[in-house]
């Protein structure tokens, strides 16, 4: 199926048949990513008298209780009720689930301290102002070690406020990353990078998003795309997410 879309003064056609899926599959057990010492998700059959939930273990159907923790088992979207004390929810915080992205490729700096910080400097060469609402950011070397990676108590690469700010500058509303966190692991619970993108708490930004621990394949190129975030309509802060990409080809100049 093409569609036709606009974007700075160029038209674009997108084929909706070939989607660049960068979310990373949700399972069972200890070989896949996980971050903040969460439990791996956890799947178990209902039992109820002589019905069991499992065509394994015999039953008809397969009818599993699964038990997650989003923010730490895989790809998820995350509003500002991550951090806020007021109750927002992603599935009332988010509403645009389309929007044009552009994704860029990135190399964390080491810092005196052994930090792995991606700065304001390094976004400002890769992404410009109003160049797009969404910004998907794919950390350098991008290895497929990535989707199963364990990262509680590694200290895994993270964003400065400040570029964070730059980012919230430049009109982005969208930000998907392959890091557990736009924070540092440890930081005393300051989570500078998380308020600066939500202005939290004094003008709250409650319809952006954050993505976090997706992969982008290093066959999927720098560029612009057209993004959607696909969510489960969960009522809390963050839900498990399938952030989709589709190529822009041009067709037209204005």
């Amino acid at each position: 199926m093409l569609i036709r879309l606009e974007h700075n003064k160029n038209i674009f056609e997108v084929d909706l048949s070939k989607p660049l899926d960068i979310s990373i599959p949700l399972k069972e057990g200890a070989e896949t990513v996980n971050c903040f010492y969460a439990p791996p998700m956890e799947t178990t059959p209902v039992i109820a008298g002589n019905f069991i939930g499992s065509t394994a273990q015999g039953g008809s159907l397969n009818f599993l209780n699964v038990r997650l923790n989003p923010h730490g088992n895989g790809t998820h979207t995350e509003c500002v009720g991550h951090i806020a004390k007021e109750v927002y929810t992603i599935n009332q915080c988010l509403k645009d689930y389309h929007c044009i992205a552009k994704l860029v490729s990135v190399y964390p700096t080491r810092t005196e301290d052994g930090d792995l910080i991606i700065h304001k400097d390094q976004l400002k060469k890769v992404f410009k102002e109003r160049e797009a609402k969404a910004i998907v950011i794919r950390t350098m070397p991008n290895e497929y070690l990535k989707t199963h990676t364990n990262y509680s108590g590694s200290n895994p690469p993270f964003v400065h406020h400040e570029a964070i700010e730059y980012l919230v500058a430049c009109g982005v509303e969208h930000l998907l990353i392959d890091l557990p966190s736009v924070d540092r692991e440890e930081d005393g619970g300051h989570l500078l990078s998380h308020k600066a993108f939500w202005l939290y708490p004094d003008n709250v930004r409650e319809n952006c998003t954050i993505s976090e621990l997706i992969y982008v394949n290093n066959d999927i190129l720098d560029g612009f795309y057209l993004l959607n975030i696909q969510i489960a309509s969960f009522e809390i802060d963050v839900s498990p997410s399938k952030p989709i990409l589709y190529e822009l080809i041009i067709t037209k100049n204005k």
